[in-house]
């Protein structure tokens, strides 16, 4: 694999935790790797969404999660001008239901999170 984990953060909402993790790709190839990497690293995960931008593709998933989560990361990538990176997260499920805008906000949080803390380690 040739992706490069750059930041990771963890946010708690309403007992669940979603665990953002920004990686920097070479190709869109690493999507599938990463996934696979995060089907391990959170086994109890319910869901694993992510956005991707490399080279002319772009693309997100939200996994069966309500709420939009592969777009609100995309836009947060899109804000932020990555490219040649994955930015996915997981969400363990705490047993309280966020609703579709709860969820997204969440998601959204989290990725910023994690982008935040790249461009903090790359300011030092």
């Amino acid at each position: 694999m040739a992706a490069l984990e750059v930041a990771a953060v963890r946010l708690d909402e309403k007992k669940s935790k979603f665990y953002a993790h920004l990686y920097h790709i070479d190709s869109i190839d690493d999507v599938a790797e990463i996934r696979e990497l995060h089907d391990k690293l959170y086994k109890k995960a319910a869901h694993h969404c992510y956005a991707v931008i490399c080279g002319t593709v772009s693309d997100s998933r939200a996994d069966g999660e309500v709420g939009s989560p592969g777009r609100a990361i995309a836009e947060v990538m899109e804000r932020h001008n990555l490219a040649s990176h994955v930015l996915m997260v997981s969400r363990i499920f705490g047993g309280t239901k966020l609703g579709p805008a709860g969820v997204a906000r969440a998601f959204r949080e989290a990725g910023n999170g994690a982008v935040t803390e790249y461009e903090r380690r790359k300011a030092l």
